[in-house]
């Protein structure tokens, strides 16, 4: 098991465990990085998350779900994904996910994605609330819930002040706003998972969490494969389910 792709993991997958809506009962767990074992017993939990790292593996014919090219891929992207046949994707889902309603995916044909982006907006059923309604809370949720980009501007203790992009509806289209000033933190407790913050760092949230300090070429790569899903997750075609639920 790789140490450093269960460490990655934990980074991204921490917010949403802290909040209760996925994962395993102690939060905690994934901000031990000396118990590797620990995170990967956790990370086992995450229901949907896992399955995408299962299947990024064996389309890599990679033998560890928490290799670090396959987290990356998850929850970033990488030329992993361009090895992952969207069809067989569809197939693990349908009988993993066998009973459980809510989003699009079934309709999602040849553009799955074993990505964090089509989990969000296609496998979630918020994006077929907002389209149907406007749901401000549904609007919220995906902004939050998605992989986004920043920069810091200031840091104080475990917080941090970050400059992003939230996404905003038209009534017709999930389009990035106007760049805004958010508060979020980057440790907690005295513990974290990244070394340290400096305003400038380009970075990942999720939730009100900074994952990662990040590359460039990976926040392109955040931002366009999360533009690949807008448009097909809100087609007026497709139908969303009726029941919001949080599964990862």
């Amino acid at each position: 098991m790789s140490e450093r792709g269960a460490i990655l993991f934990a980074r991204y997958a921490y917010p949403p465990n802290e909040l209760g809506y996925c994962g395993p009962a102690d939060s905690t767990a994934l901000l031990r990085p000396t118990d590797i074992g620990g995170i990967e017993r956790g990370a086992r939990q995450f229901d949907g998350a896992w399955c995408y790292l299962e299947f990024l593996a064996e389309s890599a014919g990679l033998d560890d779900p928490l290799d670090e090219r396959v987290v990356e891929a998850y929850w970033i992207g990488n030329e992993l994904l361009d090895r992952a046949d969207p069809e067989a994707l569809l197939a693990r889902m349908r009988d993993r996910f066998r009973g459980q309603s809510g989003g699009t995916w079934r309709e999602a044909a040849g553009s799955a994605l074993a990505h964090h982006s089509f989990q969000v907006f296609d496998v979630y059923p918020w994006a077929g609330l907002l389209r149907a309604s406007g749901s401000a809370t549904a609007l919220s949720v995906l902004d939050r819930c998605r992989i986004r980009t920043g920069v810091v501007g200031a840091v104080d203790g475990e917080s941090a002040t970050v400059e992003s992009r939230p996404l905003t509806w038209t009534g017709t289209a999930l389009i990035p706003g106007p760049p805004r000033q958010e508060s979020v933190r980057w440790s907690t407790g005295g513990r974290s998972l990244i070394p340290g913050l400096a305003p400038g760092d380009l970075v990942a949230l999720h939730w009100d969490w900074v994952c990662d300090v990040i590359t460039q070429p990976q926040a392109a790569r955040i931002e366009s494969t999360e533009a690949s899903r807008l448009a097909p997750a809100l087609a007026p075609t497709r139908s969303g389910a009726a029941t919001p639920a949080l599964r990862r």
